[in-house]
């Protein structure tokens, strides 16, 4: 027991502040990348990962030479494989660094107005039986998408995003952009989702809809032209049937807007 409180003493003499510190910040990415990958595909594979490596830890306690072998050669590229395996998720990390503010030239009055125009466009449009996706860029920017989309550079209006999404319209099959309050593109491409566990029910919308929210913050409304129901995307996560008042309300939270249901 003395030896014990000795060790002990030795090793908080020795412990400095930088220590402190130290210990933080690495407890501060673990906690920050565990939230990058919750509800991914990428929590599977560090479960894989976990598998093989007690599998490792096996090998040597049971003198299992041939296992150890080719769980030591695995383990050796170990880097390789993860950089290969968690591409997706380390490309989502670098964009969250580099992440942009949402509507930071607008008023929260502008921001609600905004909210208010999606909600009454996604509701014209599931009334005419049109379907539509309506991206709202948030923190980490989405101009890779613009880029290849018609770039339009308008107010927020319900009339015109139901018109760019009318079955006539040369832009109705790809995703309309809203950047900093404004409408900046439409016609844009998506990536699809690679998840293999989604509903296989979900159609291309959807599919883009969740591929672009896995891999950056966006919010994107899906409405269907199928079933005619309006759904809620964010965070590789669908959230479908809203209706006007639940999808309202949904986007007045995720922006921190007060409600005036007067």
């Amino acid at each position: 027991m003395t030896q014990f409180w000795h060790n002990a003493s030795l090793l908080f003499s020795s412990f400095r502040l930088m220590d402190v510190v130290d210990m933080v910040v690495v407890w501060y990415v673990i906690y920050r990348v565990l939230l990058l990958i919750k509800r991914t595909r990428a929590v599977q594979m560090l479960s894989g990962l976990g598998i093989i490596a007690i599998a490792y830890i096996a090998s040597i306690w049971l003198d299992l030479y041939t296992l150890n072998w080719l769980l030591e050669k695995f383990f050796s590229n170990l880097f390789i494989i993860i950089v290969v395996l968690f591409q997706h998720e380390i490309r989502r990390g670098l964009a969250h660094i580099g992440r942009n503010p949402f509507f930071t030239s607008v008023s929260a009055d502008e921001e609600t107005l905004v909210v208010d125009e999606i909600v009454k466009a996604s509701v014209q449009l599931a009334q005419k039986k049109l379907g539509a996706l309506i991206v709202i860029e948030r923190e980490i920017g989405l101009e890779d998408y613009i880029e290849v989309g018609t770039k339009i550079d308008s107010q927020v209006n319900a009339e015109l995003i139901s018109s760019i999404f009318n079955a006539t319209s040369p832009l109705h099959d790809g995703a309309l952009i809203i950047r900093g309050g404004r409408i900046s593109a439409a016609g844009c491409f998506l990536p699809l989702t690679k998840n293999p566990n989604i509903d296989k029910n979900l159609g291309t919308r959807h599919r883009a809809a969740i591929g672009l929210t896995e891999e950056t913050d966006a919010v994107i409304i899906v409405v269907s032209e199928e079933n005619l129901n309006m759904n809620l995307v964010m965070g590789g996560q669908i959230t479908s049937d809203l209706d006007m008042p639940t999808l309202r309300k949904a986007l007045y939270n995720l922006f921190n807007l007060s409600r005036n249901d007067g």
